[in-house]
């Protein structure tokens, strides 16, 4: 058993239960205890003095072979920056993917992330297995991954956006998406790998591929995985091409219900904000990448109003260069303010969104996403009694409104991944490395 104790908790239940200081015990993957005070029983105990605990964080959105295409296409917006970026991306190989997935789940892990998604969505022919690129490397580095098997089917010559060179045909894209359910997803509670659905968006992919892989995915029993009403060029090409607002659209499609959370949703209108809500559709907020890239800002206490599960994303690394997830609780907050005034979100609400919201769109509330015995032992240790957080009292208010806090300790399902602020599972200079030779295989 490990005990973690003499530290601040969050625990993040629904009660919003705190300690000012107080344990977190784990045995066997799993908590088994949470309270005040130090735990009574015998076991190895951490320090956790002058740090914060708190469910480990939940990434809802990423494309991480982006890792390798950082800092281009600075003054676009999303379609500009598209343009400028998919011809680089065709180049995409197995070697690339297994490099940049490896370093942005280490990246992620620094920041307190204990789970993450990534929506994959390029598959150049003859780039190899990419699938398999990924899963190898979630496991080196030990976060629990949802892969989001992406697909595009709707090239420039058909209408599209993609070139037509990094598109699949339609059956191909389906048959590749269920060969990786077949292979990698497991349904187990405890489990490090699951598989989703997730056709890129409205204008790189045909309605018979939505329609037909809303079908597979329910069929199997996974879920389903988007981009939507990221930007306003987004709505106008789904009135000019379909007749109706992107939300519209996913509905006709069958891509709203409480199996299916999307990326970004900005521009939603009081009606959109009322179907995600009624239907228990999912959010994966994104508000650093969204103001990289000047889409605008997801009405996120509308949606919380609403009931809609909001997660955190980072996003893609090529529009969200910093790709630290701690740091997106601090910008959702902002965010929020921005668009909605000081009172929008509070810091424990945008803690919430990063952790137990997190898990509500990847359908794993039952298992992660707060500190309550039986949940699994996914863990973030901050810590907080540096000179960056001297005199903030509120050790919630220090995480989110201070700089961003030391992982002092990460675990997965009680396996340390980060301790000291140093990732345990492999060589970050390696991996900074290997960084550097997938950017160099792209652009040279």
């Amino acid at each position: 058993m490990m005990i973690i104790e003499g530290c601040a908790v969050a625990t993040v239940d629904a009660a919003g239960t705190e300690y000012a200081e107080g344990h977190v015990a784990v045995e066997d993957g799993r908590i088994v205890a949470v309270g005040a005070g130090r735990y009574p029983g015998p076991g190895e105990r951490v320090d956790g003095t002058g740090c914060l605990a708190t469910p480990g964080l939940v990434n809802t959105h990423h494309h991480l072979y982006q890792w390798a295409t950082r800092g281009l296409a600075q003054q676009e917006n999303l379609f500009g920056w598209l343009t400028e970026l998919y011809p680089i991306w065709a180049r995409l190989d197995e070697q690339v993917v297994a490099d940049t997935t490896a370093a942005g789940l280490g990246w992620l892990a620094l920041s307190g992330c204990t789970t993450s998604s990534d929506h994959h969505y390029v598959f150049p022919s003859g780039a190899g297995d990419l699938v398999a690129a990924q899963a190898n490397a979630a496991a080196e580095i030990g976060l629990r991954f949802h892969l989001c098997r992406g697909s595009m089917d709707l090239g420039k010559s058909a209408g599209g956006l993609p070139p037509d060179e990094v598109v699949e045909d339609t059956e191909a894209a389906l048959a590749g998406t269920e060969a990786a359910i077949d292979r990698y997803h497991d349904p187990a509670p405890d489990a490090m790998l699951r598989v989703a659905v997730a056709p890129c968006s409205p204008f790189s992919a045909t309605g018979k591929l939505m329609t037909e892989a809303a079908a597979l995915a329910r069929r199997r029993g996974v879920r389903l995985h988007t981009h939507l009403a990221e930007t306003v060029e987004e709505e106008e090409y789904c009135r000019e091409k379909h007749g109706c607002t992107p939300v519209e659209y996913a509905e006709r499609l069958g891509w709203l219900g409480d199996d299916v959370w999307h990326a970004h949703a900005v521009h939603l209108d009081a009606s959109a904000v009322a179907k995600f809500g009624a239907t228990g559709t999912g959010v994966a907020h994104c508000p650093s990448s969204n103001a990289r890239l000047g889409a605008g800002v997801s009405p996120v206490p509308d949606l919380l109003a609403a009931g809609a599960p909001v997660g955190l994303g980072v996003d893609g690394s090529a529009s969200q260069e910093a790709s630290q997830l701690g740091g997106e609780l601090r910008q959702a907050l902002y965010a929020a303010r921005l668009r909605s005034g000081p009172a929008a979100l509070t810091a424990r609400q945008a803690l919430s969104v990063g952790t137990i919201g997190g898990a509500r769109c990847l359908g794993r509330s039952e298992e992660l996403g707060s500190l309550e015995p039986g949940k699994l032992a996914d863990v973030a240790l901050w810590r907080i009694d540096g000179l960056g957080h001297a005199g903030i009292d509120d050790p919630v208010a220090a995480l989110v409104f201070g700089p961003p806090a030391t992982v002092e300790l990460l675990l997965v399902g009680g396996r340390p991944v980060v301790e000291a602020g140093r990732l345990r599972t492999a060589d970050e200079r390696d991996l900074a490395r290997r960084t550097v030779r997938a950017h160099e295989r792209l652009l040279r």
